[in-house]
């Protein structure tokens, strides 16, 4: 059986981008068409940039196509962590990425199943609570509405009795990203971008004060300045070090046949998504068709058939005491670094780029294309600190084993808290 998205499934044929036959000039070139290559486009042309963006496949091809859809607010730090290590800019703007999203999706009237419920972070061990409770109070602190929730009410909320405890941030939501992905393409189109489909670039070079990307059809693109949007599918001919500052990590994930009536009115009756606070946790939803989505770790060699994802659909078995038939198996990369941040960097004069969204980035590639945009038409400051350069992990080559190695140790210490 091969493997198919609920996405993909349940999403409008596309209208393929077309590819590029012939060479450009451009005052900023987009490469790669996720979240944030296209949101960026899209802010470039509604401020008046002439841009072009370049996507090896086709716009959510990537990790913006096949994630989750939840649309989480913040980043992996604590607020108070944030204002000390980045500033209260970077705090303000990681609090407002959710908010972002969905005011552009009601801007421009994106039909990608928008619905702003909430995200529950859930304790399955009481070692978790404190924690969790901390930064509910510190977003609290800062205006965000949010809630505790004891163990009943998160059985209540979510249907299973697996929790401890948890808060919900209902800032935050879900989407359908796929169609959210090919809304923003249709946008940029519409704002005067210049969107290319089916064009690899194999190398990205300055020459005389000017960007050159070719293509793998022979075609060139010249362009004052590059955003670079294509994270860890970021072609072998470009910086290495930036390929080798982040794990490129597989989620898992699947979708169960569509649920009965008993089971959504029992099962987050009030359509939040939910991502727990193990190390090694899992996140869940209710998806297309009323069926039941959940995504974990995987391995880090990619599955050939359905059965490479017991282990996922063993955990739906574990929160909600009985077995599902399961529909739709897929997967896609996460973007992970060591402290699990953000890298922004500009290594290059006129060179832009980030990498390592850490699974936040459904809402936060979507804002920082805003910002990205922003900052290149009008100059606005960056709301997070930007690096020359970066560091490349150790051994990067080697991932797969210490990754897998890692992923172990945690679960380890996963059941150990329990």
């Amino acid at each position: 059986m091969p493997l198919t998205s609920i996405w993909a499934a349940t999403a409008p044929a596309p209208a393929d981008l077309p590819p590029l036959h012939e060479s450009l000039r451009t005052d900023v070139l987009v490469i790669g068409a996720g979240f944030q290559g296209l949101s960026t486009a899209l802010h470039l042309a509604e401020a008046g940039v002439d841009v072009v963006l370049l996507e090896a496949r086709q716009p959510g091809h990537g990790a913006s196509g096949r994630n989750g859809g939840q649309v989480i607010p913040g980043l992996k730090d604590d607020p108070d962590a944030l204002d000390q290590l980045w500033g209260a800019q970077a705090t303000e703007f990681a609090g407002s990425t959710a908010a972002r999203l969905f005011a552009l999706v009601d801007r421009l009237g994106i039909d990608c199943d928008a619905q702003q419920a909430g995200w529950i972070q859930a304790g399955m061990a009481q070692v978790h609570l404190p924690g969790l409770r901390a930064r509910m109070t510190q977003w609290a602190a800062r205006g965000a509405p949010v809630d505790w929730l004891d163990a009943a009410a998160m059985e209540r909320a979510t249907g299973s009795r697996s929790f401890c405890g948890g808060w919900i941030d209902r800032r935050a939501g879900k989407i359908h990203p796929l169609k959210f992905a090919r809304g923003l393409a249709q946008a940029a189109l519409a704002a005067g971008a210049r969107l290319y489909g089916d064009t690899p670039v194999v190398s990205l070079v300055r020459d005389g004060g000017v960007w050159q990307a070719r293509t793998g059809r022979g075609a060139t693109v010249s362009a004052d300045r590059v955003v670079l949007a294509s994270n860890v599918y970021t072609p072998a001919g470009f910086d290495p070090d930036l390929r080798r500052a982040t794990l490129p990590a597989h989620s898992f994930q699947v979708a169960t046949a569509p649920l009965d009536p008993d089971d959504l009115a029992r099962i987050l009756p009030h359509g939040a998504v939910v991502s727990e606070a193990r190390r090694v946790g899992t996140y869940f939803r209710i998806g297309p068709e009323n069926r039941l989505m959940l995504g974990g770790r995987g391995s880090f060699a990619e599955p050939q058939g359905p059965a490479a994802f017991h282990r996922i659909a063993a955990e739906l078995t574990r929160l909600f005491g009985r077995s599902f038939a399961m529909d739709h198996h897929w997967f896609g990369r996460v973007g992970m670094t060591p402290d699990h941040r953000l890298r922004l960097l500009a290594p290059a004069p006129g060179l832009l780029a980030a990498t390592g969204f850490n699974g936040r980035g459904v809402a936060l590639a979507t804002a920082l294309g805003q910002v990205m945009a922003a900052h290149l038409a009008h100059g606005t400051p960056l709301p997070l600190p930007v690096e020359d350069r970066l560091r490349p992990l150790p051994f990067h080559g080697l991932h797969p084993v210490y990754g897998s190695l890692a992923i172990e140790y945690y679960r380890l210490r996963d059941r150990m808290d329990r």
